[in-house]
């Protein structure tokens, strides 16, 4: 009964504590983003205040995904610290209660936080990020040139005898719609014949609609138009696989869209190396719950904090770091998916279990 309504109390400390820490990220977050995109995007045509407001606002879950393994690590060494200037852990240890028995609950919590953050704050952010593009779409105009993209997707058709490789600088609408399109015509000889731009390019059923197009062929001078239509026998299913993000893709939709992606011979890593990675979310967690406790639990009255925060915070930094350089070397088939996202994990959380087993049996 007694470690029941202590497990309780540490559980609802470990609740509370990570309430305040996500109300103060998303703060601040808030705050640097708002003055991040302001300042990148003040000068567009459609940018107002209340715009960057809102689009900081939607961009906050995706944010705030990001931060939530450093949520989870310091809320853990906050929490344990506070128990110990307190002298609770120590009465509590000295009742005899082992180190694993009062952890359970700060597992559990930071287990719970990977589950909301897999099943909840990611589709969240997933939602947020594609309307964040939009909104950005939106202020820039379809006359504005747009900043370069840091991957430019690229497809290929092949429709009779055409042969055209089609690119943008932004994809919207899940990828059937591309802002400030390039589509460039080859012979059967391999020479270019015409290059088309638009300020978009919406797949429609069978063809590509293309809005403000300059035409330009070899030796010609360049002609513009105000609609023109190209035949195509690319699917929307098909474009959407290929152009779509996969951080714009929820948690549970991943799985069909991997299913899809591969039924078109699609290159499904990336897809999946994200979906591995919000499935050992849970575990990464707990991860970072255990890095704090060994730590955290060697008593201090009051010198603890300088060292207890710093080897808290290289620990978990190296581990973030990690999980993030592995998981992009899954993204680009280097390594398999599955490997990527759960072997740090699993060795974090077998050198986390290591430690406190030294330092409790020696």
């Amino acid at each position: 009964m007694m470690f029941g309504t202590l497990s309780r109390y540490f559980f609802r400390r470990y609740l509370v504590t990570t309430g305040w820490f996500l109300i103060g990220v998303s703060a601040i977050a808030f705050l640097l983003d708002f003055s991040e995109t302001a300042g990148r995007m003040s000068g567009l045509p459609g940018y107002t205040i209340g715009g960057g407001v809102l689009m900081t606002a939607v961009r906050l879950p995706l944010i705030l995904q990001q931060t939530i393994p450093f949520v989870a690590l310091f809320v853990g060494i906050t929490v344990l610290i506070g128990l110990n200037r307190k002298y609770e852990l120590v009465v509590t240890r000295a009742a005899g209660v082992s180190v694993w028995q009062f952890m359970f609950p700060f597992i559990a919590g930071s287990l719970a936080l990977g589950v909301l953050t897999m099943t909840a704050l990611n589709p969240l952010a997933a939602w947020g990020q594609r309307q964040a593009l939009l909104v950005e779409s939106d202020w820039r105009g379809e006359n504005a040139v747009l900043r370069k993209a840091p991957q430019i997707p690229w497809l290929r058709q092949i429709s009779g005898r055409d042969d055209v490789i089609i690119g943008a600088q932004m994809v919207q609408e899940n990828g059937t719609k591309l802002v400030d399109a390039v589509l460039i015509h080859f012979d059967s000889g391999g020479q270019v014949i015409l290059r088309q731009d638009a300020s978009t390019a919406k797949l429609e059923d069978g063809y590509w609609q293309l809005n403000n197009v300059v035409e330009r062929k070899p030796g010609e001078i360049p002609v513009r138009k105000a609609s023109v239509q190209l035949r195509t026998n690319l699917k929307q299913d098909f474009v959407q696989e290929r152009l779509t993000a996969p951080e714009t893709i929820g948690f549970f939709d991943l799985s069909n869209r991997i299913a899809a992606a591969k039924s078109f011979g699609i290159s499904t890593k990336a897809l999946e190396t994200q979906f591995n990675s919000l499935l050992s979310q849970p575990l990464l967690l707990v991860a970072m719950t255990l890095i704090a406790a060994t730590v955290s639990l060697k008593f201090s009255r009051f010198n603890q904090s300088r060292s207890v925060i710093l080897g808290g915070i290289l620990s978990g930094f190296m581990l973030y770091v990690i999980t993030v350089l592995v998981k992009a070397f899954g993204s680009s088939g280097v390594v398999p998916p599955f490997v990527a996202t759960w072997i740090p994990v699993v060795v974090a959380l077998a050198l986390g279990a290591t430690i406190l087993l030294h330092q409790e049996d020696g």
